[in-house]
């Protein structure tokens, strides 16, 4: 059964960093690409990034620059490091990995940037 978790979200002021985990249970996390996906309140879910297997990454406009992610097989574990947080990035942040035909998703973490 595969199952995600993310962790690392809270409050943060405006400018300040935070660093999410997912971890993943159920797959060959070595040979799939993860993704980072967030949801604003009352906006659609968006894309943040991916990393593949080879730990090429792709981010989205609104957060190149601010946002890295990373990957650890041995801990079968990605990283979404954000820094330079803006009130606009709100949202709870979602991991995901498509799998066998279905895609799977965490229950999300709540970043909330406020001053």
């Amino acid at each position: 059964q595969v199952h995600l978790a993310e962790s690392g979200g809270g409050l943060v002021q405006p400018g300040g960093s935070l660093r999410l985990s997912c971890k993943a249970s159920g797959i060959n996390f070595s040979i799939n690409t993860i993704g980072w996906y967030r949801q604003a309140p009352g906006k659609q879910r968006e894309m943040v990034g991916t990393i593949t297997s080879g730990s090429k990454t792709n981010y989205a406009d609104s957060v190149k620059g601010r946002f890295t992610i990373s990957r650890d097989n041995t801990r079968r574990t990605t990283i979404l490091q954000m820094n330079s947080l803006k009130p606009e990035d709100t949202a709870v942040y979602y991991c995901n990995v498509p799998f066998r035909g279905s895609d799977y998703w965490g229950q999300g973490t709540q970043v909330t940037v406020s001053s």
